[in-house]
């Protein structure tokens, strides 16, 4: 078996089979596999340009985009560690302006979720707007953690042209987003807030967490906050890990003023937490005592099988005050956010939050938006289905089960029998579990540290989009294969800081001066984003995808096996070795069906970087009956390969035979990291070989 290292690109397989190729003949490749990845796409898709940009329909399977909000937009390519605006750049709200926006578009987007607008802890000087100073010993990075947020009534004013227009600046961002027919999620971050919480943009009648805690005890219903009460908040041994990289600052010092200290928001109850905890960020009490007993009103457990309409019932008949006052603050906050038009919510930490309070709050969410997009950070499989029923989220990360999995199988560690054995542990929840392969906590497909070859994730990212009818995320530049090896300063590179001011080179050139459209990009980057563009499109528009599942990776290494020992009993008879077999569907091959009524598709993958694949893939006939299709010969249409505009007759690629017994068979044969998704279109004709 050949094994690419991890210098090789996908491309360059191709490249080895022709020790004497030209670097002519590598272009030309290069170029087939991007005309290939744009096959059926419009140019005005791929240009940034959709006809009807205005009607997308929300009803399908989401396709959510997840921009980094200050980076975006900035084209400052300088990169200079703990660099500052003037130095780094940052991104603009303006930078969003009908070319970017059509841009994002063109991939199939639904929904974007804005990162880091709330305004949170930072290290610039807007003290001219009213604004306090943050500490550096508090905050991490230059730029700060989107995750420590000081004023959750206003925005970041890192990106607003005016700072003092900033909110005017944000609610023009989601009326263009709300123009192209994109809804506009943000972050909530219920679990802490910044060391320094100071809202200076508080409507009438609303005050500052914490601003009547009883600071003398540890806690208190009431109380925001948790409290050490006999000692200061010391700041963390940060070791060689200097704030601003030990830059002179007026407040970086090593203090940080606050008696009695506060629990960090991880959860620390030391006085000084470690370097490791959230030490920028103190924990908000939700009415759970220090001992985790609990001082609110107990939703009943049947609640799980009652809608949303009835938790609603169920808080408005519960006297206010004896809800902890944290919960009516979170309730305040979200309701501002959506009366200026944003169109859901993303939960950092969910998890850390009683169940109850969600269904207290997305149950109120609700009622003023019934179509909010509610996605919650639920790492512990064990709460998954309390956080859906009983919380009332709409969607979970599908993080520590398919995540996990498939960048294992991208890194040869497991099987891909693996995918079948996590599908099925969220079966019953499966509409709600939220697919991504990258987001702002996890490392770039094209980091060393992951893949190092965007490409290699494609057959990962095709069963992720396909699989099932939860949505589909992508994280800006993940389209392009951004690597993520900055230094930016806080933090290390493989991941694309949060924390620091930084470009994003391959964005950068794609985003090529705000044209958006990739004129500095490399041909190999426009036919990634090419391929992403068919498949994001694809995924919210195949009925089938909103259909039915079915398991064809099961059966087909149940034929495999069988087959193998049918092939090695035949060589031991005959003194011969079976290592020459053609059955090829083995522990890097993985397919499954999707059908409704409309459409019957057959999704194959073949997660091999240097192996080619070819097998016969079996359909049982109990599926076949569930199509209603009669024995015979079907031609098949590559959905990411073929022009869709391509007459079906003259495409005999592909076949579907049908034999007297009803079970089907096709004949597969997969390139390296060549996914196929074939659709079955058995009401026009069959056709027979000529």
């Amino acid at each position: 078996m050949r094994i690419i290292s991890k210098n090789q690109t996908s491309a360059s397989i191709f490249a080895q089979s022709w020790p004497k190729i030209s670097k002519s003949f590598i272009l030309v490749t290069l170029f087939c596999a991007y005309q290939s990845a744009t096959a059926g796409v419009p140019v005005q898709t791929l240009s940034g340009e959709i006809p009807n940009s205005k009607h997308i329909d929300q009803s399908t399977k989401p396709v959510v985009y997840q921009v980094f909000t200050r980076l975006f937009g900035n084209k400052n390519s300088n990169n200079q560690p703990w660099g500052t605006i003037e130095e780094n750049g940052v991104g603009k709200f303006s930078d969003f302006d009908d070319i970017a926006l059509k841009s994002i578009q063109s991939l199939g987007v639904t929904h974007i979720w804005y990162t880091g607008v709330p305004h949170h802890a930072l290290i610039r000087d807007y003290s001219l707007y009213g604004i306090g100073n943050d500490d550096p010993d508090v905050v991490k990075g230059r730029a700060g953690s989107p995750y420590a947020v000081k004023d959750y009534y206003n925005v970041n004013p890192d990106l607003a042209d005016n700072p003092a227009n900033r909110l005017n600046e944000f609610k023009a961002l989601i009326e263009r987003t709300h123009q192209h027919g994109i809804k506009v999620i943000i972050d909530i971050v219920p679990n802490h807030v910044a060391r320094r919480y100071e809202s200076t943009s508080m409507p009438a009648g609303i005050e500052n967490f914490g601003a009547f805690d009883n600071t003398q005890v540890e806690y208190a219903k009431n109380n925001h906050f948790y409290y050490v009460t006999d000692a200061s908040f010391q700041v963390p041994d940060l070791g060689k890990s200097k704030p601003l990289g030990g830059e002179t600052h007026p407040l970086n010092d090593g203090q940080f003023d606050e008696f009695p200290a506060k629990w960090t928001g991880n959860g620390s109850r030391l006085a000084k937490p470690d370097a490791n905890d959230w030490y920028e960020t103190v924990k908000i009490n939700y009415g759970v005592k220090p001992d985790g007993s609990h001082d609110f009103p107990t939703l009943p457990k049947e609640y799980a099988k009652q809608d949303v309409s009835a938790h609603y019932l169920f808080w408005q008949s519960i006297d206010e005050a004896q809800l902890p006052d944290s919960w009516v603050k979170f309730k305040q906050i979200t309701d501002f956010w959506l009366s200026i038009g944003v169109d859901g919510f993303r939960y950092d930490m969910a998890e850390m939050v009683p169940v109850e309070f969600w269904s207290y709050l997305n149950s109120n969410i609700k009622q003023i938006n019934p179509d909010a997009f509610l996605l919650a950070e639920v790492y512990n499989p064990a709460l998954f289905r309390d956080y859906i029923h009983l919380g009332k989220m709409d969607y979970l990360y599908d993080k520590v089960d398919l995540y996990d999995t498939l960048k294992a199988i991208i890194q040869g560690k497991k099987s891909t029998s693996a995918i079948e054995t996590d599908r099925l542990k969220v079966a019953d929840i499966a509409s709600h579990m939220l697919h991504f392969l990258e987001n702002h906590d996890e490392q770039r497909i094209s980091s060393p540290e992951f893949a190092g070859d965007p490409f290699a994730a494609l057959p990962a990212m095709v069963v992720s989009a396909s699989i099932s009818k939860a949505p589909t995320l992508i994280y800006f530049g993940q389209e392009v294969g951004e690597d993520g090896s900055e230094n930016p300063g806080f933090g290390a590179p493989s991941r694309t800081s949060i924390f620091d001011y930084i470009g994003v080179p391959a964005h950068q050139r794609y985003m090529n001066d705000g044209k958006f459209d990739g004129g500095q990009s490399t041909r190999s980057e426009l036919a990634l984003r090419n391929y992403y563009a068919r498949l994001l499109n694809l995924s919210h528009t195949a009925p089938a995808l909103l259909g039915e599942y079915y398991d064809l990776d099961t059966v087909n290494r149940a034929h495999r096996s069988e087959h193998l020992s049918q092939a090695h009993r035949q060589a031991n008879q005959m003194g011969q070795s079976d290592s020459g077999s053609e059955s090829d569907y083995d522990e890097m091959t993985f397919a499954f069906a999707r059908f409704s009524q409309e459409q019957q598709l057959m999704i194959v993958s073949n997660f091999s970087r240097s192996q080619g694949k070819a097998f016969t893939l079996k359909l049982p006939a109990d599926l076949i009956a569930q199509w209603q299709v009669k024995p015979g010969h079907y031609p098949l249409k590559d959905l990411l390969a073929e022009p869709l505009n391509q007459p079906l007759k003259r495409l005999k690629t592909h076949a579907l035979v049908i034999d007297d017994t009803g079970s089907g068979s096709i004949g597969i044969k997969l390139k390296p990291l060549e996914s196929k998704i074939l659709s079955l279109r058995p009401e026009s004709y069959q056709w027979h070989n000529e």
